[in-house]
């Protein structure tokens, strides 16, 4: 087990939501101050506050976000700006879109066991809102935004810590949710190419198809190689993909008392999907210290993320 504690969270959801069908979204409003930047900013400051820690503590901050305030420098950086600005404290990014937290939270925690860091300030923080395309209903009626902000520390007493990891990526599915435009493959300077191209463009029926086919395989295979069951995880917090959640898990053999499913209160909040949800159980008693906690979702790829922890 390599050890790390989560030390402490935070998290930020806008106020402003919008109701499609019964289901709440929460998105910053259009004319708002708040950004994607000022989100991850009052996560952050949460999590060092829950955490009892300074950010001069901090040994390297990540951002884990799916899609970039700018396409440079690295979105790290330009929260570094807003709570480092003056220190040295090495940021970077990390992305594997809808799991990049489940993806960084892996790798950072090799960096903490190894001793290279102590202290890492990782952040998901997502506006999703503002690439969404209004004629495309299934997944403009789907995302929400938000931000969350962990730290992750050395833990001295092996009381916590990341039991196993895996991730697989299927490349059949890397067209089936794109957004093409806004870097090299189609810049800018091409926006009369059609506002389609620089929106969240999701083919739904053929994410969820690959999902269900690949899915079960990965998650048998993560069992047997982590020499664990469903029977001795005591929480799953999935990905809130989509309303279609109820149909992925039972492919999985994972019962309804086991997994979280916050779907219908915020929808899918992309890479901060995982993270809020895993708060959200802890705050509501569903997850408690010393418990093991498998995060699994799927992302753009297609690709699925695993990591089995204690908590």
């Amino acid at each position: 087990m390599r050890n790390v504690e989560i030390k402490g969270y935070g998290y930020y959801v806008p106020e402003e939501t919008v109701e499609f069908d019964g289901q709440i979204r929460h998105r910053i409003p259009s004319g708002s101050k708040e950004t994607q930047l000022s989100m991850a900013v009052e996560a952050a400051l949460a999590a060092l506050k829950k955490a009892s820690i300074d950010i001069k503590d901090i040994d390297c901050i990540v951002s884990a976000s799916a899609v970039g305030i700018q396409p440079i420098p690295c979105t790290a950086a330009l929260i570094h700006e807003q709570i480092a600005k003056g220190s040295s404290i090495p940021a970077m990014d990390i992305n594997t879109t809808c799991t990049s937290f489940v993806a960084a939270f892996d790798v950072i925690s090799y960096l903490i066991d190894s001793g290279r860091y102590n202290n890492v300030l990782l952040i998901s923080s997502e506006k999703a809102s503002s690439g969404l395309n209004p004629k495309q209903k299934e997944s403009y009626e789907l995302f929400g935004d938000g931000a969350v902000a962990v730290v992750l520390s050395r833990c001295n007493d092996g009381s916590s810590g990341v039991i196993f990891g895996k991730q697989k990526t299927w490349s059949e599915g890397a067209h089936d949710t794109e957004i093409r435009g806004g870097l090299t493959g189609l810049i800018p300077a091409h926006y009369s190419e059609g506002p389609e191209e620089y929106c969240f463009d999701m083919k739904g029926l053929k994410v969820l198809k690959l999902a269900g086919r690949k899915l079960p395989k990965f998650f048998k295979e993560f069992q047997k190689e982590s020499g664990y069951t469903i029977d001795d995880i005591d929480m799953v917090v999935p990905h809130q993909a989509s309303k279609a959640l109820g149909m992925i898990m039972p492919l999985l053999d994972i019962p309804s008392e086991k997994y979280i499913d916050i779907v219908p209160q915020y929808g899918n909040m992309v890479s901060a999907a995982i993270p809020h949800a895993f708060i959200w159980a802890v705050e509501n008693g569903r997850i408690r210290k010393g418990d093991t906690v498998l995060l699994i979702g799927t992302a753009a790829g297609l690709t699925a993320n695993a990591l089995l922890i204690k908590y």
